[in-house]
């Protein structure tokens, strides 16, 4: 008998077993609107221009190699990495109360946040209440209950009647929340929504977490990606730092890089920026990272952190990734305009406004399980079960075709 005998079978991560029912389906009309990742309209993975001409001076610096980096990683990512983030010139960088660590992809970001949090946020109390936004990212609950945390809570964000965000629900959780829980906050291009706070709404959400003692935890996936500026997009980071919050923000780089996965010679790379109050709590807070790091992975790889920092420290470079990232916006915006557009000329009931007004790679439609099911079955159109679809995977080529599928299921399926 084998000694994993008593093991059962872990249930399958529901967006890729989405792409993967996807890929074995047969129908000549099938459209993937699930993986959360950028499609060019020819719905082929980008890899950014940028990154092409990077990668290439890599290949040919002779002057690198393959020893370990530093724990923390590589100094110059980290550092251009949280200057993006919260600005060249953000006083918090200029009085070196700014720490950064190198982490596998956001994920890895919120991981390390998450571990440190846990040994040493309000006395390291594991029932300390985390709270994520209902709904969020799965990712978010998970990663901080294999943390050790017990206590992990959903704040009101989305108003399903008005399709927007639950301002008032979001600011009563807050003001119960007891002190010194951690708030994690989706920077920008809210995930599954696409629904984000205006800057009068962050200014009242920050408002009642420091009156309230709350920590904000920062999830920043998709800056520049968003909007097309990356300005615009990490607004509300620096509103909080500029209120002196102490924050951690969880950055990533496989979006707004295309550094998704590990192939030929990309590794995914993300950085966890710290803002602490003084140079020297950052300095003891970065100690004990350090040694959460060694127990995680124990050194970053270098290649996608060499992309990243080359093109954010050369001017003419970062120039290039700029107008890359704005090109991949741009296409995602144009999508929202035309499937609103088309939507309302087939006459579809129901409002279909808060399709142009959300933000990002992903949009809440307001689909019911009962109609993704039919489109999924009857129109072989892939998205998740609450109605989220990745604007991406709409191109020229199949936006008629979604639009007219959606039009059905909505007028058949209540």
């Amino acid at each position: 008998m084998s000694l994993f005998t008593d093991v059962p079978h872990a249930a399958p991560v529901v967006v890729f077993k989405l792409t993967a029912d996807f890929r074995e389906d047969q129908s000549p009309n099938k459209v993937n609107l699930g993986v959360g990742a950028y499609r060019t309209d020819e719905g082929q993975p980008w890899v950014l221009p940028v990154v092409r001409k990077v990668e290439k001076m890599i290949a040919e610096d002779n002057s690198l190699n393959h020893e370990y980096l530093p724990i923390l990683g590589l100094p110059e990512f980290r550092s251009s990495a949280s200057k993006i983030v919260l600005g060249e010139n953000s006083p918090a960088v200029l009085e070196k109360r700014v720490g950064a660590v190198q982490c596998l992809g956001g994920t890895g970001a919120l991981k390390i946040g998450a571990e440190f949090l846990r040994r040493w946020h309000n006395g390291g109390n594991t029932k300390t209440p985390v709270y994520v936004s209902a709904p969020t990212w799965e990712n978010h609950n998970g990663v901080f209950a294999n943390a050790g945390f017990e206590d992990i809570r959903p704040y009101k964000y989305w108003n399903a009647e008005k399709r927007g965000l639950d301002l008032a629900g979001f600011l009563g959780d807050l003001e119960s929340a007891p002190e010194q829980s951690v708030i994690v906050l989706h920077a920008c291009a809210h995930n599954p929504t696409g629904t984000d706070p205006s800057k009068d709404e962050w200014e009242q959400i920050a408002q009642v977490m420091k009156r309230r003692s709350l920590f904000p935890f920062f999830d920043s996936a998709y800056q520049g990606f968003a909007s097309g500026n990356l300005e615009k997009d990490a607004w509300a980071v620096r509103f909080f730092v500029s209120q002196r919050f102490e924050i951690f923000c969880a950055q990533s780089f496989s979006k707004n890089f295309g550094l998704l996965m590990s192939f030929e010679q990309y590794e995914r790379v993300g950085n966890l920026t710290v803002v602490a109050k003084d140079e020297d709590n950052l300095t003891r807070v970065l100690s004990q990272m350090e040694k959460i790091v060694r127990i995680t992975w124990s050194n970053p790889p270098s290649q996608g952190a060499r992309v990243v920092s080359i093109t954010l420290n050369n001017p003419e470079l970062f120039t290039e990734w700029k107008d890359n990232v704005k090109t991949m916006a741009d296409r995602v915006l144009l999508m929202r305009a035309e499937l609103k557009a088309k939507l309302l000329a087939l006459g579809t009931p129901g409002t279909w406004e808060h399709i142009t007004e959300q933000i990002g790679m992903f949009s809440f439609t307001g689909l019911n399980p009962k109609q993704v099911e039919y489109l999924v079955k009857e129109k072989h159109i892939y998205l998740m079960a609450s109605g989220r679809i990745n604007m991406c995977g709409l191109t020229t080529k199949n936006i008629d075709y979604v639009a007219e599928s959606i039009h059905e299921a909505v007028t058949r399926v209540q």
